[in-house]
């Protein structure tokens, strides 16, 4: 599925609606993993439009998911400026005070926590993440 998207926040349900049906297609997915690919989706392509918004740039978001072989792939693009993924602090633990301070960034740190590989390329056209979570082992967890 490949869906061109505008860089809107109104276009996020439609964006995890689309995914998540399309995930939920395999069996082998878990409900819970099903929900675990509508968040980082959502969060993926959330940093997508803030990323266009930030230069002004409508070129709509490209959306590609596969469900093809023992994985699914979900891609977001955009042609926004771009970042160091490298750069982004980590997040304080759970139980310190210093974490409801924590009010953004959270999104990269779940991508990596809810799938089994997410990969991040970015430069100064844009930005492509990629989300894999295996289908064979998806009922055992991440």
């Amino acid at each position: 599925v490949e869906l061109a998207v505008p860089p809107m926040p109104e276009y996020l349900q439609f964006v995890r609606a689309i995914v998540g049906a399309t995930a939920a297609l395999d069996d082998r997915l878990q409900p819970g993993r099903v929900a675990d690919v509508r968040l980082v989706v959502s969060e993926a392509a959330t940093n997508a439009i803030r990323a266009q918004a930030a230069i002004q740039v409508t070129t709509p978001i490209l959306v590609r998911c596969d469900l093809t072989g023992d994985r699914i792939v979900v891609e977001v693009a955009d042609h926004g400026p771009g970042f160091d993924p490298s750069a982004v602090p980590a997040l304080p633990e759970v139980e310190t005070p210093e974490r409801l301070r924590h009010e953004s960034g959270l999104g990269v740190s779940l991508m990596h926590q809810l799938t089994d590989q997410t990969i991040i390329e970015s430069g100064r056209d844009g930005t492509a993440v990629r989300l894999m979570i295996n289908l064979r082992d998806s009922a055992g967890g991440r």
